[in-house]
């Protein structure tokens, strides 16, 4: 994927000067031996920080290196003041870990390193200056442990670069009946995001300028081939392969100061009477280089959905946390067998915007709610271009972040895993079964006034995303509490 970003780590060694600085060499040394054995690469900044001096040094150095994210190591004790002024000073996600003593035989003397001490008071400094990094759940460890929590920081590393340099471009008003998709975007610019907000009428303007661009044809063959047996609507492609490269020249002519880009595009209702056909499928394409397209101008969801992709690496999707699983379907597919309530489950779905990837089998349809209305007496024909099937099987990761009414960040992340049982419905679609959904629904979803999409990420990604969205500074994150514990506004005796 070319849409997220690359992270260089670096790390970088902290002495106080009245411990031997020989103590934060040597363990940072050994830190670096293990993640290049285990994880890859990372940078070691020469520079041992003790003062102001030496951090200037450590910056000018990691900034040649084109580090873009940095791990502050406490070897030992650690020089408050320098080490926080170099997590103030560096540009990019800043970690603060620190060394757990060695074996030492029958004595603790010379190389003792109290880094356990000296991470108490860098959080102390850290928040005198109102700087924000990232600090591990418990961040004191072995050389083998501290690799281990840097390897978990990357993803989130990448998340929060991403969003610094990323541009949202929308396309038409937020639609009237979807007010929930409506919400301030006041706080997006209060991350560092860009906001290109564009009329339907310059999307349409751009679209008919690629009419009869010579690349169609190669992005038809590039369709046809994946697609294969499921391109039971060959007659749209043209059309869909046209809107693609409009949306792709688009990204690349509007990113301006920003590295990354996603889209948030008005489909409804008069997309299809003015373009010819409905754009799930393109979405889909695009989403699965990196580039996620939200449905129905949701500016949130988009964000959200680029969070998935820049933690996973890998593709995401966008789905209406949408019905209830049929009484029948659950007795005869899922009771007995899973070990899941009905009510810990529900079908996620969305029209046909999941990409092929991440479909069992994927067939291009008709958007079947558009066509009663827009063409009811006829075959298909402007409401084509939908990708359809049920979504594979396995563990996935649902969470939304979204601005309240009054401009407050507020979010949700849930971890579950789609069941291999067939939906018999249409769209992209799947039974998603989450541990106490019932109760998540009710006093985070309902009570937390989310909207009825929610960002999906194929795998467990629940730890780094919420990393990710406490480093943002989002006040309020909901998860899927377990049985027994309470939430705030639930009845105990219930």
């Amino acid at each position: 994927m070319n849409n997220i970003p690359e992270v260089k780590i670096g790390i970088a060694a902290v002495s106080r000067d009245c411990f031997p600085k020989s103590l934060s060499e040597t363990r940072r040394k050994a830190v670096f031996a293990e993640y290049k054995k285990n994880y890859g690469e990372i940078y070691q900044c020469e520079t041992i920080i003790e003062n102001e001096k030496d951090m200037l040094c450590a910056l000018d150095e990691l900034e040649k290196a084109g580090c873009n994210a940095l791990v502050v190591y406490l070897g030992n004790f650690g020089p408050e003041t320098p080490e926080t002024l170099l997590a103030k000073n560096f540009d990019g996600p800043v970690m603060f870990v620190a060394a757990a003593e060695e074996d030492c035989g029958s004595s603790l003397c010379d190389n003792r390193g109290d880094a356990y001490c000296g991470m108490l008071n860098a959080s102390y400094n850290l928040a005198l200056r109102n700087i924000k990094v990232y600090i591990p759940e418990y961040p004191v460890g072995t050389a083998e442990e501290v690799a281990k929590m840097i390897s978990e920081f990357v993803p989130v590393a990448r998340g929060i670069i991403g969003v610094s340099d990323l541009k949202i471009i929308s396309f038409g008003p937020r639609p009237q009946e979807f007010l929930a998709c409506n919400a301030p975007i006041k706080r997006l610019y209060d991350l560092g995001i860009e906001i290109e907000e564009n009329s339907e009428l310059d999307l349409f303007e751009s679209f008919n300028k690629h009419a009869g661009d010579e690349r169609i044809p190669a992005v038809i063959a590039d369709m046809e081939n994946e697609l294969g047996e499921g391109n039971k609507m060959s007659g749209i492609l043209p059309r869909l392969a046209q809107f693609e490269l409009t949306l792709l020249d688009w990204a690349e002519l509007h990113k301006g100061s920003k590295k990354y880009v996603c889209f948030a595009n008005k489909c409804w209702p008069a997309f299809q009477t003015q373009f010819g056909f409905v754009p799930c499928y393109v979405n889909s394409r695009l989403t699965a280089k990196g580039i996620p397209v939200a449905c129905e101008v949701d500016i949130y969801g988009a964000l959200s959905e680029y969070i998935g992709t820049c933690v996973s690496g890998e593709s995401v999707t966008l789905l209406d946390i949408n019905n209830t699983v049929p009484g029948n379907i659950f007795k005869e597919e899922i009771e007995g067998r899973y070990d899941y309530t009905h009510k810990d489950t529900f079908m996620g779905f969305h029209c046909g915007n999941t990409p092929a990837c991440r479909l069992v089998t994927k067939t291009m349809k008709y958007q079947r709610i558009m066509h009663r209305g827009l063409e009811p007496d006829k075959e298909p024909d402007i409401t084509r271009g939908t990708l359809e099937g049920d979504i594979v099987s396995g563990k996935i990761t649902f969470f939304r972040l979204q601005s309240t009414a009054d401009s407050k960040l507020r979010a949700y992340v849930a971890q579950g895993e789609i069941l291999p049982v067939a939906t018999r419905s249409f769209g992209g679609i799947g039974i998603f079964a989450i541990p106490q959904m019932a109760r998540f629904y009710r006093h985070v979803l309902i009570e937390g006034n989310f909207p009825h999409h929610g960002a999906v990420a194929f795998g467990h990604y629940g730890k780094a995303i919420y990393n990710v969205l406490k480093y943002l500074g989002v006040e309020s994150i909901g998860f899927n509490q377990p049985k027994g514990m309470l939430y705030k506004s639930e009845n105990p005796f219930e």
